[in-house]
Formats: C-alpha cells, structure tokens, sequence
C-alpha cells in the first residue's frame, strides 16, 4: 500500500535499546530468587552501543552477617562434627534414609543444614558425572541452583504459613512424578511443629513409604510438638548448642574477613550473648559493627559491645564483689549505685555476679587457670578460689540465686537489688553451719553448758537463764493447775528444759497420755505455747524421787552420827521414829 509505512527498514521509533536493555524472563525469576535466598544474580552485559554509562543505581544491597556468612559446604558448619560424620558415612555406604530431622534452638543451622544435604545428594561434580557427596562441588548447576532456591526438584515449604491438610495434600500429589532435573525430588518443611494433627495424619503415610526419588527434610526448634508417629519414621540429628569459644573463632573469622578490627574482649562478649546461636552471635556482632565508632577507624572495643548490650563492666563487677566479701556496706551501695547510672539493669547485675562466683567456683574444683579473656581478671578469680572454701562459695551462690528470683519479681527491681546483696554481705559474717555444730559438740563433750536460747535474750543483753524446774511447777500449781503440778512432781523426768520446749521421761508403770495436759498447764502458766514430748531417754529423778533420795541420805547421815551408833548398839531392837509421827501418835492416845 502506497500510505503504508516502508517496513523493509528500521522503524523510526524502534531504536532496538528495549531489546537490550530488557531482562529476560529467567533474568528477572533469578533475580527474585535472589532477593529471597540470597546470592544476586549476575547484571546484564552492557550493551556495546551504549551512548553513556549510567550512574550505578543496581548495586547489590547490603546482606547482613547473618545471611552473608550461611554455610555453603558442610566444613563451613561448625560445630556439628557428629552429624556431619553420620551424613557422610550414610552417603558413602548408600544407606541414606528417606527423611531426615534437624532439632535445636534457633540459630544453630538447622535450615543451612537441609539445604546442605540437598545440594550433597544432587550434586553431579563439575564434569557432571558425579554422585552424591560430602563435599558438594558448588559450581555444577544443582549446586548453584540450589543455593540461589531456585532448584525445581527442592521445594522449600514455611510450615508456619501453610499448616492445613491442603498445603499437605499437595505434597502428596506431587512426590508421585519423578524429579524434573535432579536426582532426588526434596522437600524442605521449616518449623515443621507448626502442622496440624490433621495434615501430620494425612502426611504419616507418605512419609513412611515415599517413592525412591523423594526425601523429606524437616527443620524445627520445638521437637516435643511433633507425634510420635512422625518422629518414628525419621531419621533425628540434634544440633548442638555452639560453644563459647568456637563462636569467638568463628566472629574473629568473620571480623577478618569484613576487614573489621575487634577486641578478643568484645568478641568473647558477643559470644556469650549468642547463647550457642550463630545466627544470634552475628546478628549482634551487627550491630556492633554499626556501633563503632567511626574516629576509632570502626575497631568493635569491649567498651563499646559492654554498652550496647547493657552489661556490667568486669573490673566494677570485681569490685561490687570484692566490698561484699570485705563487709563494705557503704562501698556496695556505691558500686550498685555507679552501675546503675551508667544503665546497667539490677538483673544483668545479679545475673555477672552469679556467673563471676559459677568461675570461682569451677577454677577452684578444676585446679587450673580461671576462665576469663583478660589477665587481671584471671589473677584476681585465682586469688578468690584459693582463699575462698567450698561452702562459702555454694552459700554464695545460694543467696545470690535467691536475690536474682525477687529482683526478677520485684517492684523496684534497684532497691531489691540492694538489699539482696547487703543479705549477702550479712551472712558472711555468719559462721559456717558445719564449723558450729562441729563446736558446740566440742563444748558438750567438754562440759561446758551451752545456753538454751542461743546466748542471746530476746532484748539481746546477757544470756537466758536456765528454767528451774520446780519452780515451774510452783508456777503451774500457782496458777490453779494443781492435777497438773502433782503428775509433774510425782512422774516427770526431765531430759531436756527449755523455754517453750519440754522432753520428759517417766517410769514404765506409768502409761497414760499426759501430754495434752501439761501443755495446756503450762501454756497457761508462762503465757507461752509449749512443745511436750515423751521420749525414751534417761532423764533426771523427778521431784518426789529427788525428795526421797534427800530423805534417804539424810536418814544415812543420822544412822552413821555415833550417839545413834551407841543407842542401837545398846537397844538392838530400836527403829527410827519422825517426830511428826511421835506427836500424831501422842493426840491420837489423848483423844482415847
């Protein structure tokens, strides 16, 4: 047509820059992966007739430690040797199981960790030819794949989002085709607890007999939450808490690698906050990171990750418990009040002083060098363990473990503090338990009396006087329990007498309950509530007895005064009359 446009050449507003400057379909579907997974994709070439270079507008944004630092090979995952071993064996005897479990707390790398055994049993090697390994090469194409979560044959499942017997159902739908690409079809399910009873149930049967191509990787931090039928047919690895100094390492690595200088001090800190938790540990180192201050050229100082973190400073933590161990009231007030104002919470408090005498304590049983990152706070822990015994150590932690549950619960968690620690710093003044039993039984055997009411009376002047016992039986007749007095002359024998405490014994003859009596007599006759209890100790004569005896031998001393001895000797047939006797005989003959 004459009015239609030449066609044969280049239309005039088609430049051909769309066509270059537009990302392809895969271009854009990798390019979301990785805004999910991680790793960006490559930018698109230049094109070559570009007129001018436009300004860099699609760097790759900044990935925290966290996700930047995600183990990508099984020698990157620390702190999990064994079940790295048992993996390995598996793989390499081909006895790999068709489900598999990974339990911990977060952050010790329980997804890194199923992602790992999807990249170790898909992995074909650089050349393409290889098996199922240990050591996954990382650049076949499985590998690369699987690491930017875009593999078609490894579905990642949230169970947290997708918990009903229709997220299920669709699993169970989709395990009877065969992988598309890879070697094994793999499912990946996070926070696997989160399923219902229901989807578990419909996922038991499927789970116990999956078809040959299918593996199941399940991810969760609360294992109890599982059935037991799900847990029989897995295969369990429990990951580890990472300890201490492993996480120093691994932060120290980390800081290199970042071109970031740290204290050993401040990464030892972070270490101890992470709680065994990677990912927890890199997220604060973080944040310290950020913190530091740029006129230092950014070095993370133990200063610096002490205040972010709201933690006390060692040397004041030493101090704080060096006044409690001298009974320097005035100075613990101080060092709490000091620690207070630079935002240190009461608990975070309770909680350094708890784990300075936990070291003191361990360095004391193991004999060797106290845990600590700095050598002035090895020596003074040494100087303690040495001079500090055993009980007072536990008796220590005993009080400070109580103080940390009411300043945990308190009101005023700064005046609890205070006082918990001024009842700490008291009780050391205590004698030790086991010391003053051990000397009140040397003063027993030694027959020296020991107080009954512990030396002290009630206003705290001079000590208790011991209870006489037949003047509280004169007390009691006094008050008009006279039954009561007489069964206390006649039958009572004391073994112990102490001021709301009675131990008595009393002949075999006598077998009634008397108890309940001479409680309440007694009760009514000092004003006080009194323990009485019959044991089967020897005690002391009772009144009457002693009575007797005194007669007795007063009997002996006139019989052996020697105008007696002569009246006997010259009236053999005599006996001794009372002189009571002799006048109730005289009224009774005059009354005849």
């Amino acid at each position: 047509m004459g009015d239609s446009p030449d066609t044969s050449g280049d239309l005039p507003w088609d430049t051909g820059e769309e066509d270059q400057t537009e990302p392809s379909a895969a271009e854009l579907e990798a390019a979301g992966q990785s805004a999910m997974f991680g790793d960006a994709p490559p930018p698109p070439p230049e094109p070559a007739s570009a007129p001018a270079a436009k300004p860099e507008t699609s760097a790759q944004p900044y990935r925290v430690l966290a996700r930047k630092y995600r183990p990508q090979t099984f020698s990157q995952l620390i702190g999990q040797e064994p079940m790295v071993r048992t993996l390995a064996n598996a793989i390499a005897r081909d006895r790999l199981a068709h489900a598999f479990l990974m339990t911990g707390v977060r952050g010790v790398g329980k997804t890194s960790t199923a992602r790992l055994i999807a990249k170790a049993l898909n992995c074909v090697g650089p050349d393409g030819e290889g098996g199922p390994t240990i050591d996954p090469c990382g650049v076949c194409e499985p590998c690369k794949a699987i690491a930017e979560g875009r593999h078609i044959d490894v579905i990642e499942m949230d169970a947290a989002s997708h918990t009903g017997v229709d997220d299920v159902r669709e699993i169970i739908e989709a395990v009877r085709y065969a992988a598309v690409s890879a070697r094994y079809k793999i499912y990946i399910i996070d926070e696997v607890h989160m399923l219902s009873r229901n989807a578990f149930n419909a996922l038991l049967k499927t789970l116990e007999e999956p078809p040959a191509h299918v593996k199941f990787l399940f991810a969760t931090t609360e294992v109890d939450k599982l059935p037991v039928t799900v847990l029989s047919r897995t295969q369990r690895f429990d990951l580890r808490r990472i300890p201490t100094e492993l996480l120093q390492a691994h932060f120290a690595w980390v800081c290199e690698e970042e071109g970031v200088a740290a204290e050993p001090e401040a990464l030892h800190m972070i270490a101890a906050a992470a709680e065994g938790s990677v990912r927890d540990g890199l997220s604060i180192l973080d944040q310290a990171i950020a913190h530091a201050d740029m006129g230092e050229e950014g070095k993370v100082t133990a200063a610096l990750v002490r205040d972010m973190l709201g933690l006390a400073d060692k040397s004041a933590q030493r101090r704080l418990l060096g006044t409690i161990l001298e009974g320097d009231a005035k100075g613990l007030l101080a060092a709490v009040a000091d620690q207070y104002a630079l935002g240190v919470e009461p608990l975070a408090l309770m909680r350094g002083l708890m784990d300075l005498v936990h070291r003191i304590t361990v360095a004391q049983i193991g004999g060797g060098e106290p845990e600590a990152p700095s050598a002035e706070e090895r020596a003074a822990l040494a100087e303690w363990a040495g001079r500090l015994s055993a009980g007072q150590l536990h008796r220590l932690w005993q009080l400070l473990l109580k103080g940390h549950e009411e300043v945990r619960q308190a009101p005023d968690p700064l005046v609890s503090a205070q006082m918990a620690l001024l009842r700490v710093l008291h009780a050391a003044d205590l004698p030790d338990p086991g010391k003053l039993a051990k000397k009140l039984d040397e003063m027993a055997a030694n027959g020296i009396a020991v107080p009954a009411g512990g030396g002290q009376g009630a206003g705290g002047g001079a000590p208790a006087a011991a209870l006489d016992w037949r003047q509280l039986v004169d007390q009691v007749r006094a008050a008009g329990h006279h039954h009561a007095a007489s069964i206390m002359e006649l039958q009572i024998r004391v073994v112990a007498l102490e001021m709301g405490t009675l131990r008595y014994a009393r002949a075999a003859h006598f077998r009634d309950d008397i108890a309940p009596q001479l409680r309440d007599a007694l009760t009514a006759a000092t004003g006080q509530r009194w323990i009485v209890e019959q044991c089967e100790e020897q005690g002391a004569p009772s009144l009457v007895e002693q009575d007797e005896a005194a007669k007795a031998a007063e009997q002996a001393k006139v019989r052996a005064h020697p105008l007696v001895e002569a009246a006997y000797a010259a009236f053999p047939e005599a006996e001794p009359v009372e002189e009571a006797e002799i006048h109730s005989s005289g009224r009774a003959a005059w009354g005849r």
